[in-house]
């Protein structure tokens, strides 16, 4: 249920000029070349213009809230809005276990700052190898138990240039996607040029179907996700690597959503199940759990050397800065060696799903932390929101198509170590104020 399957959303119809030239639009005469430049762009606003309104018209058009989240006082916010600033509770946020204000996280990044600056100097390739930033990849190939890691600038990036680079280096190559993986990955298959089949959602027996299939000689990558962030849920991690392995396919698993928040060390949902060295490829992110920014890969050093030599989404970009990898690494060292919030984090998802699912509200059925709340409509996900932040001071963002299929539209809440058992109580009785108040479905 939870994103379309491998397919992007409809692009906006093609642009017809028009050739009206009593409106003074289209290909007619003109008296100056400044007067045709200011014509054309007029119509091309006309375009942008209509593709917003289509999105407002569907009630998908999205709109940004204003949010300081101030350091010492998670989950609390400020939230900027047009009758001045409001304290608010975030119920939504990725920083799953709030090192972006961890002391000692908070602490290295000022460190690095003060000592070796705010930018990296360049691309990998022409100074921006920060020492900060080989010390982080190192310690990302420790902790995924891989020969060597590299570090990108964000997770989608991580995926989109790895994926296509891997698949157009090896010859003849066969992608076999879930049907839910994300965004990323689905650029990364369709930037390959490569052919793919899309196999039903964590089902087994429709992937070994494909596999099969494709006959064991020719080359192939299954690509999944540890943990789907719209639904919740955890893939077969063993059964498909395994099933992988017997049919000779590479595996490359995204575990953004489980770094950090799964294992004894954090390592993800790999090191959980015991099948770290089953996977190939692991690709995260420092931006959620790990409160910074950038992704990763860790897999063989002679696969990252190669992904580090080919990718354009690598070579061609700015590194990530000293200070911003010295964060990431104090967040990785600090979850490494305490699993405090993790536990707190799990005592607080179970006890908040109990008094949802108590309270009669259409949760989704979820092991995970990721708590999806089904509305079903793209109008009513939006009111509901709204309400939550002007009436409630609860901020939850509604989640709609194209990140969802039109109809599962939801509220995707995501709580932290730090909410407290009033405030969780606060939401769940908001929640059903909300639901009673749209007549939503319960």
């Amino acid at each position: 249920m939870s994103q379309p399957k491998n397919a992007e959303p409809a692009a906006p119809g093609p642009y017809i000029p028009s050739t009206d030239v009593s409106k003074g639009i289209g290909p007619g005469p003109s008296a100056s070349g400044d007067v045709l430049q200011n014509v054309v762009y007029s119509d091309f606003e006309t375009v942008f213009e209509s593709a917003t309104l289509r999105l407002k018209e569907e009630h998908r058009y999205r709109t940004f809230v204003d949010l300081e989240r101030i350091v010492g006082r998670l989950p609390y916010a400020v939230w900027h809005s047009k009758d001045g600033p409001r304290d608010v509770t975030i119920w939504c946020s990725n920083d799953y276990l709030g090192m972006s204000q961890n002391t000692a996280v908070v602490q290295a990044m000022i460190d690095a700052a003060r000592r070796l600056g705010t930018g990296s100097g360049g691309t990998r390739n022409i100074a921006g190898t920060n020492h900060p930033l080989v010390e982080l990849e190192r310690e990302l190939a420790d902790l995924h138990a891989k020969q060597a890691a590299l570090v990108f600038t964000s997770g989608y990036v991580a995926n989109q240039s790895s994926i296509s680079t891997i698949a157009k280096l090896i010859p003849n190559c066969l992608i076999l996607s879930d049907e839910l993986n994300h965004n990323s990955m689905i650029e990364g298959v369709n930037q390959s040029n490569c052919p793919k089949q899309v196999f039903r959602h964590n089902d087994l027996g429709h992937l070994e179907q494909l596999l099969t299939s494709a006959g064991q000689s020719r080359p192939k990558i299954v690509l999944f996700e540890s943990l789907y962030s719209m639904d919740g849920d955890f893939a077969p991690m063993r059964s498909i690597c395994e099933l992988a392995r017997r049919h000779n396919a590479l595996t490359y698993c995204d575990e953004v959503h489980a770094v950090g928040m799964y294992g004894p060390t954090g390592a993800g949902v790999a090191e959980r199940d015991g099948v770290s060295g089953l996977v190939d490829v692991i690709e995260g992110t420092l931006a959620k759990a790990y409160g910074g920014l950038g992704g990763y890969i860790a897999a063989s050093a002679r696969l990252i050397d190669a992904v580090r030599s080919y990718a354009p989404g690598f070579i061609f970009t700015t590194a990530i800065p000293p200070p911003v990898c010295a964060a990431a690494l104090a967040a990785i060292r600090h979850l490494r060696s305490s699993d405090h919030e993790r536990l707190r984090h799990q005592e607080n998802a179970a006890r908040l799903k109990r008094l949802i699912r108590d309270a009669a509200l259409p949760l989704l059925p979820t092991d995970s932390h990721i708590l999806p709340v089904m509305v079903g409509d793209s109008e009513q996900c939006r009111r509901a929101s709204e309400m939550l932040l002007q009436k409630h001071a609860i901020y939850i963002q509604p989640i709609n198509y194209p990140t969802v299929p039109k109809g599962a539209e939801r509220l995707r809440i995501t709580p932290s170590p730090f909410h407290t058992d009033s405030q969780t109580d606060h939401l769940v009785k908001a929640l059903v104020n909300v639901w009673d108040r749209l007549g939503l479905w319960r």
